[in-house]
């Protein structure tokens, strides 16, 4: 359902857009890696742009580190906000919201999962939304964080699923920016491929081949220099002296968000519900798969998302007409505004 945003949210924002020439004076700069630099398998040589640490555990008999930022406010409001990447991202590419989220009062917690980015690429590992929400609780409970915000991207959407039905009474609440598993797609035909295809298809992953697809899929057609960084940074991951073991990871995870669709557990989701979605979005996982006919009816974003809504108890949906996949980084005014006017009230 759409509710009204309350007072204090108003207020908040005010007071963000008001302190953020403040912070801007502050913060990091955002990294701007060379082309065709070459990274580690945890992406060694690509600079975040927060103090990056590392949560180590146990996980299916194995020693595993998630890498993380925690940024603190300067003036808390008693909020934490978790962000959750997507496939093809990493906590880096939220270092505009943090920004923001930080300058609004939140403590904001950005986090790499297991088979990403700066994190663990195990050799051997049975990826489940699951297992990575369990890793993902796991580290906030040794950050004390029992009151989570969750805002999560994409592959992340269904991460952050995943743990608010696990863990609704740590969940303050749940906002979904253009998150992928809102249909099945095998069951509409999208037929399935080996792990050992993913991993050949993943070893050729370029920066060209990753500009034309998030220039078709993420950002409708267009192409900013904005984007360039990320572009390089998943190319840099891709090709560095650790590119078999990246590769390898990438494919038991496309694996995973073929097999484990999020779709038909909507309607148990019982956490206050944001969606957030770009309307000329098309993303689905395998289409390039499919014969053109089914093709055609997959990733339809403005279906998805209001099927989405209704499925879900009382959430509240926003769309963004003019963009794609990722409005965060693409429109991340228009996004910032819409997140901190749809972000529920603190808890008396």
């Amino acid at each position: 359902m759409i509710f009204k945003a309350r007072l204090n949210v108003i207020l908040t924002s005010i007071a963000a857009i008001l302190a953020a020439s403040a912070f801007a004076a502050e913060r990091p700069s955002s990294p701007v890696p060379g082309r065709n630099a070459a990274f580690g398998a945890e992406l060694e040589g690509f600079q975040y742009p927060y103090p990056v640490s590392r949560f180590e555990f146990s996980s299916e008999q194995q020693l595993l580190h998630m890498a993380y930022m925690d940024v603190h406010p300067k003036t808390p409001i008693g909020r934490t906000a978790v962000l959750l990447h997507g496939k093809n991202f990493c906590a880096a590419t939220w270092n505009k919201t943090i920004e923001m989220l930080a300058t609004a009062g939140y403590r904001v917690i950005a986090i790499d999962q297991i088979g990403f980015c700066k994190s663990t690429k195990p050799t051997r590992y049975q990826y489940t939304f699951q297992e990575l929400a369990r890793n993902t609780h796991a580290l906030l409970i040794s950050l004390g964080v029992t009151d989570a915000t969750l805002i999560a991207h994409s592959t992340g959407g269904m991460v952050a699923v995943r743990y608010a039905l696990m863990y609704p009474g740590e969940t303050r609440q749940l906002v979904l920016v253009d998150p992928i598993g809102l249909e099945d797609w095998k069951a509409k035909g999208v037929p399935s491929i080996s792990i050992d295809d993913w991993y050949a298809r993943e070893l050729k992953t370029d920066a060209d081949s990753i500009r034309r697809y998030e220039r078709d899929t993420y950002y409708v057609g267009q192409w900013s220099v904005d984007y360039e960084p990320w572009v390089q940074m998943l190319a840099g991951l891709n090709h560095g002296p650790g590119k078999e073991l990246v590769a390898w990871n990438s494919a038991l995870i496309y694996d995973m968000i073929y097999t484990q669709p999020v779709f038909y557990e909507l309607g148990n989701i019982a956490v206050p519900t944001l969606l957030m979605i770009g309307d000329k979005d098309n993303t689905a996982i395998g289409k390039d798969f499919a014969p053109p006919a089914i093709r055609a009816t997959l990733g339809n974003y403005p279906v998805l998302g209001k099927h989405a809504a209704e499925l879900i108890p009382g959430a509240r949906l926003i769309e963004f007409p003019e963009l794609g996949h990722a409005p965060q980084i693409q429109d991340p005014a228009a996004f910032h505004r819409a997140l901190l006017e749809g972000l529920v009230a603190p808890r008396r």
